[in-house]
Parts: C-alpha cells; sequence; structure tokens
C-alpha cells in the first residue's frame, strides 16, 4: 500500500516538474508577488505633497514652514499665492495636503495667543490622508512646545510618551512579509491541487489512473502529499526571504511555524481537491482557483482589518484559513508567540482540514463512480 502511494507522490512529483507551465507558475509568479507586495503593499506614507498658502509672512509663520520643508514625510512643498491655486493644487491632485497660514498668524503667536491654521485633505485618499494629518499634528505639535518653552508659557499638564511593541520603527514591511508567507504558499497549494486531477482529465491518463491497484483514498493522499511538500518548501523560500532580503526580525520557535504551516496547508489543499475534482480542465481549475483566493485574501485581514468589517463578516471569516495564518505569522515573526497561544489559531484551521479533507474525498469517491 505504502509503495503504491510513495510511487504516486513521486509520480505527482515528476509531473508538476516536468511540465514547463506548472514549473513557471510554481517558481516565477510567487517570487514576483513576492518583491512587489512587500515594496508596493506598504502602510507607510513617506512622500507626501503640501500646498502651502502664506498669507501671513511674518518670523512665526516662516519658521511653522520650515518645520514643514524639513519633515521628512514632506517630500514637495508647493507655494500657492492665492486661495484658487491652493484648490486647484488638490482638485488636481497635485498635493495631497494643503496649509493655510491667516494674516494675523505671527503676531497672535507673538502675543501668546492662540493661533490656528487651516489643514485641508483630499479625502479621495482617505487612508493616505488621515496618516498625512498625523504627520502634520506631530509638526505642529513640536512646533507649539517649543514655542511655548521659548516665550516662558506654561507648559501642558501632562505629555503623552508613546512607545511602540513588536515593531519599534513601524516598518509596514515587518507587517507585509509575514503575511505573504501565508498568502503566497496558499496561492501555491491551491493551484498544484486544483490542477492535479483536472491535468490527468485534460492528458487523458485519468482512465489509466483509475485501472491501477489504487484505491480512491491512496489517490487522494498521493495528490495530497506532492502539494503540502511543495507549500512548505514555497513558505521556506519565504521565510528565508524576508529575513535576509527584507530584514525582518524572526523571534520565535521554528518548529511551532513549520507545524502552523502543515495545518494551513492541510485546510487548503481540501479546497483545492475540492476544485480539482469539479474541473473537467485546467481551465476551469485555475478559474476556480482564482475564485476562491480573491475572497480568502479579502476577508483575511491581510489587506484591512478584519474588526473593521461587520460582526456577521467576522463570523464568516472564522472559517477561512488565511485569517488565523496571518495571526500566526506576524507573532512567530514579532513576538516569539508562546505555543499555548499558537494553538488558539492552529487548531481552527484542523477543523478546517476535518471538513474539506473528508469532503474532498466523498467527492472525489462520487466523481470517479
Amino acid at each position: 500500500m505504502f509503495g503504491r502511494i510513495l510511487a504516486l507522490i513521486i509520480k505527482e512529483m515528476l509531473a508538476v516538474w516536468r511540465d514547463k507551465k506548472s514549473r513557471f507558475v510554481l517558481i516565477v509568479p510567487p517570487l514576483v508577488q513576492l518583491a512587489v507586495f512587500s515594496y508596493a503593499a506598504t502602510y507607510d506614507v513617506t512622500h507626501v505633497t503640501l500646498a502651502v498658502l502664506n498669507e501671513d509672512g511674518g518670523l512665526a509663520g516662516r519658521e511653522l514652514l520650515a518645520r514643514f520643508e524639513g519633515a521628512p514625510t514632506m517630500a514637495h512643498i508647493i507655494h500657492v499665492a492665492t486661495e484658487a491655486q491652493m484648490t486647484q493644487a488638490i482638485d488636481a491632485r497635485d498635493a495631497m495636503l494643503a496649509l493655510r497660514l491667516p494674516q494675523d498668524f505671527s503676531r497672535r503667536i507673538e502675543a501668546g495667543q492662540s493661533a490656528p491654521v487651516q489643514l485641508i485633505l483630499d479625502g479621495r485618499r482617505s487612508n493616505t490622508a488621515q496618516i498625512a494629518m498625523g504627520y502634520a499634528n506631530t509638526i505642529i505639535a513640536g512646533y507649539n512646545q517649543d514655542r511655548a518653552a521659548l516665550q516662558n508659557l506654561p507648559a501642558a499638564p501632562g505629555a503623552l510618551v508613546v512607545r511602540v511593541w513588536f515593531n519599534p520603527n513601524l516598518e509596514s514591511l515587518w507587517v507585509v512579509v509575514p503575511g505573504l508567507v501565508g498568502v503566497l504558499t496558499q496561492v501555491v497549494a491551491l493551484v498544484v491541487t486544483a490542477l492535479s486531477v483536472a491535468r490527468e482529465r485534460e492528458l487523458g491518463t485519468f482512465e489509466q489512473l483509475l485501472v491501477t491497484p489504487l484505491r480512491p483514498w491512496e489517490i487522494l493522499v498521493g495528490k495530497t502529499v506532492p502539494a503540502l511538500v511543495i507549500g512548505l518548501i514555497e513558505g521556506s523560500i519565504i521565510l528565508v526571504a524576508a529575513q535576509l532580503w527584507f530584514g525582518v526580525p524572526f523571534i520565535g520557535s521554528v518548529l511551532l511555524l513549520y507545524g502552523a504551516l502543515v495545518a494551513f496547508l492541510l485546510s487548503i489543499i481540501g479546497v483545492g481537491l475540492f476544485i480539482s475534482a469539479l474541473s473537467s480542465t485546467q481551465q476551469q481549475a485555475i478559474l476556480g482557483a482564482f475564485f476562491v483566493v480573491v475572497p480568502a485574501i479579502t476577508l483575511s485581514g491581510f489587506a484591512t482589518p478584519v474588526e473593521n468589517m461587520p460582526d456577521w463578516l467576522q463570523m464568516a471569516t472564522l472559517a477561512n484559513p488565511i485569517r488565523h495564518i496571518l495571526v500566526l505569522m506576524h507573532g512567530l515573526f514579532l513576538k516569539a508567540l508562546p505555543a499555548e497561544l499558537a494553538w488558539q489559531s492552529i487548531w481552527p484551521m484542523l477543523v478546517i482540514a476535518a471538513v474539506t479533507l473528508p469532503g474532498a474525498a466523498w467527492l472525489f469517491r462520487r466523481r470517479l463512480y
């Protein structure tokens, strides 16, 4: 029995490796996606363009503007002369923010009075604008503190001291790259399993497989193990790239990480075998995999927090393996997640695997007879 299964596993691995299209899909796209997502899918806003309308011209106004010009996040400052030009800069997307200093700004500052300034944001880029607004608030808060000290004004009764745990410099790469271990591994495992039976049908070798002594469950195991091995290799490549190329620290347990990957891959492989059993051609299998991948990533918390979703949708995401693997990857990479907490995310994936794999076996058996 084990010899028959081993022969099928070897045959599957060779079929994937000898097929140029499959080999290309397994190697090139994940590496390209790793590079593109890591650098493009960033939460940092580092190139803000600011339009400035300075109606004041005084020393205090020039000092405030100098702080904006010297801020590393303000990549470009556009000086405008009229309100219409400031409006045009926002409308044409030439500027993300617009700062307007009123005529009496310096006079009020020198008199120790409150001197409001106007900050206009482009709401069409809401998330980016909110982050840029935070930068502007930080600059103005620093300016207010220094002016208060210079003019011997009473300081604020309390001060906020910020400490960031696990990601001290708030590097978005430290968040994106660990998540890609789960996202890209899912894509590879799903495609491999979705194509396995569909490729046999398309090439006309599926009937030959049926006349062998292999039982349906043995065929299923033979189709599962290659995807599991390939997925683990893919995850290992991304793990090494995360540390050596992107400089993301890994301080958790390697054994725990691979245990989580195995549970995750088993839950994904069951879905892939569902798709493969239902597909007659490889094109149908690819479309089926795409139909599953996009909603799974959208509902995983990779791009938007799960907490921001409606309550009923948050409950639905519990059946999404990527949601659980993202929690594990971030925890294992950045804070040495202990085994008892990791288990809280591993057992849901095992439950999903316990449903999808027998379900795929049942559907596979029905399609055989």
